[in-house]
Order: structure tokens, then sequence, then C-alpha cells
């Protein structure tokens, strides 16, 4: 008989809520097959089985654990103490934007078809027939990445409720005080965006923040882009602005290992690889994967990585390994026109990098009036480890390579 604990699957979780099991109690699971949905701090994940044989569910789909506590069994059906009785799993229907329910709730497998209940969820609101899907997973049965493969559609999230993420609480009397302001909807946040509620809190509680300004001229980079994108083959990625600022940024933090650690315990950690983070905005949290190694990569390395991180960030299938080991991040608004953004550190990180919009100003250049482009960035730092002359020479030699984009390429 194996135990089954609250997996680990993010270096910062501490607990997880199991939003649905992917096999059903009593039934054959195989090494490597799909198990159960879990959330965590930072996405939806799923974890999959470590044994074979017989499961048996001990905490059932919306319970919240924390890592190490027993979740499930699996063993060879004899050994097992008899389940207690519990509900089948109910499936939602699909709904649209403002809730409203799009079609059928169930789906029916037709004989012969074994799907995991993910599965059959998902063929429903696709509209899959899993008569005509073939299955990779073990044993032959259809998983969640073949409907989605036979629907023609990338990886997308299929989160069934759960009463933390989905509960929205019904128009309640409105006090006297609040008539003023018509009648409230109380909704529950889902546990991601409460722990991201209580880590922003905790660090800027704990951590003394404090900021430095540069403005970049990003005419050379927008000339180097021009330039790459023109010599690029049709398909290839074409590296973005902040593909260009994540270079820098890593080219930077060989320079300032302080930059690139963080302050723990009473001492300085310096890590030896610069990692990258790269917020990504997703289901109304903020999500940040990993670019592992970032200053000894190329520009086009970069720019096929972080397309490919934040797919699989939006479409709900980023891996617990692509969140871990981050030593910096950058969190980039420009693309909403923002002029600039003051971002709240990643603890335990030593700085964060903010990122504004390129607009154009008008400049005296020897003593001639002239266009340029420019752009806002404004570096968060941890005042324990960083002071701020170190982070104003840091932020000085981002803005230096930008400046002067074709060094980044070596």
């Amino acid at each position: 008989m194996s135990d089954i604990t609250m997996p680990r699957l993010s270096d910062s979780m501490e607990q997880g809520t199991i939003l649905s099991w992917l096999n059903e109690d009593g039934q054959p699971v195989a090494i490597g097959e799909e198990l159960v949905e879990i959330e965590t701090d930072k996405a939806t994940m799923t974890h999959t089985a470590e044994a074979e044989g017989v499961l048996q569910i001990i905490a059932p789909a919306g319970s919240t654990l924390a890592v190490g506590e027993l979740i499930a069994r699996v063993g060879d059906g004899r050994t097992l103490a008899p389940p207690s009785p519990s509900s089948p799993e109910p499936v939602s229907a699909p709904t649209s934007s403002n809730g409203a329910h799009a079609g059928p709730a169930t789906v029916v497998a037709p004989a012969g078809a074994t799907a995991t209940p993910l599965a059959r969820r998902i063929a429903t609101i696709h509209g899959v027939d899993l008569s005509a899907v073939s299955g990779s997973g073990p044993r032959g049965r259809i998983t969640r990445s073949d409907v989605l493969a036979a629907a023609g559609l990338e990886a997308a999230p299929v989160r069934p409720a759960a009463p933390a993420a989905t509960a929205v609480a019904a128009a309640a009397a409105v006090p006297p005080r609040d008539r003023a302001r018509g009648a409230v909807t109380e909704q529950e946040p889902s546990r991601l965006q409460q722990l991201i509620a209580r880590r922003m809190t905790q660090a800027k509680a704990t951590i003394p923040h404090f900021q430095v300004e540069t403005e970049v001229a990003m005419d050379a980079a927008i000339a180097l882009r021009a330039t790459l994108k023109e010599a690029a083959a049709e398909d290839a990625a074409v590296p973005s602005f902040n593909d260009l600022i994540v270079k820098a940024a890593a080219v930077a933090l060989r320079r300032h290992p302080r930059a690139n650690g963080a302050y723990r315990d009473g001492r300085f950690d310096l890590h030896e690889r610069i990692n990258i983070g790269v917020a990504v905005a997703a289901d109304d949290a903020l999500i940040v994967p990993t670019v592992f190694d970032a200053d000894a990569k190329s520009l086009g390395q970069i720019a096929r990585e972080v397309r490919d991180l934040a797919a699989r960030v939006r479409a709900g299938t980023i891996a617990p390994s692509d969140l871990e080991g981050g030593t910096f991040t950058v969190s980039n608004l420009g693309m909403y026109g923002m002029s600039a953004i003051t971002p709240v550190i990643n603890a335990p990180q030593a700085a964060i990098l903010g990122v504004g919009a390129l607009r154009p100003v008008l400049a005296r250049v020897d003593d001639e009036i002239v266009d340029r482009t420019l752009m806002t960035l404004r570096l968060s730092c941890d005042h324990r480890i960083l002071y701020g002359a170190d982070a104003a020479r840091f932020l000085a030699d981002i803005r230096d390579l930008l400046e002067a984009p074709m060094r980044l390429a070596f």
C-alpha cells in the first residue's frame, strides 16, 4: 500500500486545494496516470500517480491540506480500508462570461471508450465524440490532452467547481449606509488570489521597499527589432521589447550579484545562476514562470522560451518546475499603455523591474529638437540587501544595454 500526500508543486507552496480527482474512488490507476488537479499558490496543476494499484480517496474535492498531509492511498484492493461513501463528483455545465449555462452538463462515454473524468468534461465543452478519440494514457485511457488534440485546440484550463474558486454570494439585504451604492454582490476570491494577497501583504509589511527610476531612449532597440523582424523567417519568434529587457537585465545581473540575491534569515544569499521570472497575467491572477540561465541564452532563445511559457500559463498547462528557481523578476505593463509601474518585490528576491510603455517625445539633442521614443524603468529594491547607489548602478547598466542593444547579441 502506498500513501499519496499533498505534493509540494512549487518552492513557495505551503498548502494546496484539491479541485478534482481525475480517477474515481476504487478504480485502478497506473504509474504516470493523471490523478488529481491541485490548486497551489501559483497555478492549477495536475499530479500523476507514482504507484500502481486501486485508488482510495481520503480527501475529497474541495479539501485544503498542508503539504505532506495524506490525500489518498493506492493498494491492491484488498488491504485498503473500505472507502467512506461519497457522492459522485458533479460535472458543471460550461458557462458564458456572464455565468449563464451554455449547454448540457454531462457526457456519457460510448461503450469501449475509457476516459478520465476531466477528459469527459472537456469533451462535453468542445463537442468531441470520445468514440473517435485514441487514448494515449495508461492502458489506452483517453486523457485531457487527447481530447484537446482532437478538438484542434491548445490545452485550456477547465476548472471544476470549487467552493473557494467560484462561490459568489447572492446580493443580500443592503445596510442603510450602503443604499446609495445599490446592491452589493460579494465574491469569494480563489485560493490562488487569497495567497497572492497574503504574500503581497507580507512582502510590503516585512520588506523595506525603495525605488529608483530611469528613462531609456529606445530608438536603437526599435531599429534593431525592425532589422531582426525583417531578417526572420515567417514562422520565427522575433524578440519583443520585453525579451530585450529580460536579456539586458540578465547581463547586468552578472555585474551586480546582490541584485541577483536574497536577504534571508539575516544573511545574503547570492545565487550562482541568473534566472529571470517573467510576470504573466492569467485568470485574474499573476503567474511568474522562469527563464533559466537567461544571461547565457540568445535573444532568439529567450523569445521562443517566453512565448512558450506564457502560452502554457494561459492554457493552464505550466509545469511546477517552470515556476521555481527565479532570482529576479520583470513585470511589464507597457502593452496596456501604462507609462510606469511600481511593482511589489517577489519575495525573497532582492528586486523586481517594472516596465512602462514606449512613448514618443520631443528632445533637444545637440541644440536640435528631434523625435525620441522613451520608456520608463522603475526598480523596486529590498533595502536590506540593496542600497541606493547599488540599485542606481544596476539600473543604469540595464539602460545602457538597451540604448546600445547590439551588445545583447554577444
